[in-house]
């Protein structure tokens, strides 16, 4: 008879572990269940010892797309009343992502064990998080896992569309910088040194700016480790205090009141927060247990303490406005609209409505930005390589004047 490990929860919560013999999986969860322990992982011994060679970053990710996919597949099958165990068997061997189809069949497995499809979801966090597993249990409690499921699809779509529009707003500055850092650094290193050269084959005094010139040229071959260790080592040690709690809670305070990008974190904030607690609440999970999920995936140090103080606000009675007003952190607009949904019974609905008006806001913020910043990337290109290029020739200019007279 084969053996088995296991870890589970018993009843006051506490984490076992054990080794038992029984003739399939099933039977290990069922005798767990039976002697109070709730299992979350059960595995024969022998087996999950995978002979594809795996090489580390080379197994395809979970992407959004998949999940959508799968989601939306998933709410038509069960919508048309497919067994769930059955959909799962078809969606895993219809799908190309082998990373993905694995964690499908591994679901599959441990729902045909006995366990809630929620808690198969659970154990692959890297593609179901909190969130999805929280709506999913929602959506199995209330019997309507079907439209639980098309409005995680709806979710992830929104989420990723503003997780895109935040991309290309820093993207195209990054590029241009990068690109005009590249540009001036080779023409201080490599093509000044050569006119310095022809230069001193002229001799007399050189203009001034060509003098500024080839002194920051001079300085950047003298100290070109200097300068990399010291830019290298920013970036390591903004990394450091970025790690540490109170590093982070003050970068990600400061990053709200930046002048340019400040007002779109903010915004992207906002549309986060209200989407994702307008989409539990409308689903049936509970409002703390929906907040707890949120302040987790903030994405922002000063949000996440904001809702954990709604969190505990509520817990003590309270409303949620009045502590998201005490914040800060958000718009007077959204706390108004917020307390009124509360008012009216309809919380969920006026989170939804805030979502979207922020979604518009944020694509908004971003097209602004965009055309802000060409003319001054623009301003800055023109006046940095055009300032070396005049520089350099200067002194030409110089000596063909003197030439001519």
């Amino acid at each position: 008879m084969p053996k088995f490990t296991w870890e589970g929860k018993n009843r006051s919560g506490q984490i076992q572990k054990g080794d038992m013999e029984a003739p399939n999986e099933a039977a290990v969860n069922n005798q767990l269940r039976r002697n109070g322990i709730v299992p979350s992982k059960v595995k024969e011994r022998g087996k999950g010892l995978d002979l594809e060679i795996k090489i580390p970053g080379m197994q395809p990710k979970v992407t959004t797309k998949d999940l959508v996919v799968f989601t939306r597949q998933f709410a038509t099958m069960i919508d048309a009343g497919l067994p769930l165990v059955q959909c799962l068997d078809i969606l895993s061997q219809q799908q190309e992502n082998k990373t993905f189809q694995k964690m499908l069949v591994a679901v599959k497995e441990s729902v045909e064990s006995g366990s809630t499809f929620a808690d198969a979801l659970k154990k692959h966090p890297k593609a179901f998080d909190e969130l999805y597993v929280n709506l999913v249990a929602a959506g199995e409690v209330g019997g309507i896992l079907d439209t639980i499921l098309n409005r995680l699809a709806a979710y992830i779509e929104k989420a990723q569309k503003l997780k895109k529009q935040v991309k290309s707003a820093m993207t195209y500055p990054t590029t241009i910088v990068g690109i005009a850092l590249v540009v001036i650094s080779v023409i201080l290193v490599f093509v000044i040194p050569a006119f310095e050269a022809m230069f001193k084959d002229f001799g007399g005094t050189l203009p001034m700016p060509t003098q500024v010139v080839i002194a920051i040229s001079n300085f950047i071959q003298d100290y070109i480790l200097v300068i990399l260790g010291v830019g290298f080592g920013s970036v390591f040690l903004f990394k450091k205090i970025y790690a540490t709690k109170p590093g982070r809670e003050r970068i990600d305070d400061w990053s709200l009141y930046l002048p340019v990008f400040g007002p779109l974190i903010r915004k992207v904030a906002v549309a986060k927060f209200t989407r994702t607690l307008g989409t539990m609440i409308s689903s049936g999970v509970p409002i703390l247990d929906g907040l707890e999920i949120v302040a987790k995936t903030a994405g922002n140090k000063t949000v996440e303490k904001a809702i954990y103080h709604v969190k505990k606000s509520i817990s003590e009675g309270k409303t949620i406005a009045e502590p998201l007003t005490k914040s800060g952190v958000f718009p007077p607009m959204v706390c108004q609209m917020i307390a009124v949904g509360e008012q009216a019974g309809a919380l969920d609905t006026m989170l939804n409505k805030i979502a979207d008006f922020y979604d518009d806001e944020v694509d908004d913020a971003v097209s602004n930005l965009t055309a802000m910043m060409e003319p001054l990337l623009m301003l800055f290109l023109g006046v940095t390589v055009g300032g070396l290029v005049i520089a350099m020739y200067l002194p030409i200019f110089k000596l063909a004047g003197a030439a001519g007279g």
